[in-house]
């Protein structure tokens, strides 16, 4: 698979977020296609500042106020190298900086 990079995915932004994300800010659901999802992992790094690192609590905390599956969010955003992590900790690592 041909997996799009950020900059790509971010062309369609507006309506990924309009599809994915209720009023209220969380999420309607995470997308499957990568291209949709990376634009949704966009938004969620912008939650966590450029050189502060953060516990797995504060982590999922964060994420918690998204949608319930932080393991998947968190996972995904790791994968995908909006944050990194090691011993414990987590920061972020990419992203756009809005």
């Amino acid at each position: 698979m041909n997996r799009p990079d950020l900059q790509e995915a971010l062309r369609d932004r507006d309506a990924v977020l309009r599809a994915f994300v209720a009023p209220d800010g969380s999420l309607k659901s995470i997308p499957t296609k990568v291209r949709k999802r990376l634009v949704v992992l966009d938004l969620l790094a912008q939650q966590f500042e450029l050189g502060e690192q953060y516990d797995e609590i504060e982590v999922n905390n964060r994420l918690r106020a998204f949608h319930p599956d932080v393991a998947a969010l968190r996972r995904y955003l790791v994968e995908e190298g909006f944050l990194d992590r090691a011993d414990g900790r987590y920061w972020r690592t990419g992203g756009t900086t809005d």
